[in-house]
């Protein structure tokens, strides 16, 4: 028996800032999802401030990664206080992807290491986790093979900052698929 194949007419790119990288034990911050054809344009971006205990912030974000990026973390912090409850951003980003991507059928997810957030989706959003497809759209894959094989890399910037992050993860597919057109 054949699987039916999966052509998904749009890309749900996302990427999640965290606590930490445990999702046992770490919570999301910040979502930003981008919807886009295959040509990589922009159809509908959504943001989202992720309400967390503020003790768990400061109990979590005291490690290496974050005293080294300490402008970000102070930003996200300082920011949580207006952030929404969970259930109501996994209500907004339902609502998104059923405006711009539409209600039927499975999500192609993408990003950077979207594997990690995908943990995190699965933890906290177990309605859009259902939504999602099991494949994924994976720029750090492209990445380990232009790195290891050709020596090539994409210098992108590390703002760590949920919307410029996917910006940076599409402008990289691009970089790599542009090598392909010329390999």
């Amino acid at each position: 028996m054949t699987k039916p194949s999966f052509k998904p007419k749009h890309i749900l790119w996302m990427d999640l800032e965290m606590t930490g990288l445990d999702p046992a034990a770490d919570r999301i911050l910040e979502v930003a999802a981008i919807v886009t054809d295959w040509n990589f344009t922009e159809i509908a971006t959504y943001e989202a401030v992720k309400k967390v205990d503020a003790g768990l912030m400061e109990a979590r974000m005291r490690i290496p990664f974050w005293e080294e990026n300490a402008p970000v973390r102070d930003a996200l912090m300082a920011q949580n206080a207006s952030g929404s409850e969970s259930e109501t951003v996994e209500d907004e980003l339902l609502k998104f992807i059923h405006e711009h991507i539409g209600p039927e059928g499975k999500v192609l997810l993408a990003g950077n290491s979207i594997h990690q957030d995908r943990k995190f989706i699965e933890n906290e959003w177990p309605r859009l986790n259902a939504q999602l497809h099991y494949r994924m759209l994976d720029v750090s894959a492209w990445k380990v093979v232009f790195e290891g094989r050709f020596r090539k890399s994409f210098k992108k910037s590390e703002s760590h900052r949920a919307l410029e992050d996917i910006r940076g993860s599409i402008e990289e597919l691009r970089y790599y698929l542009g090598m392909v057109k010329h390999a």
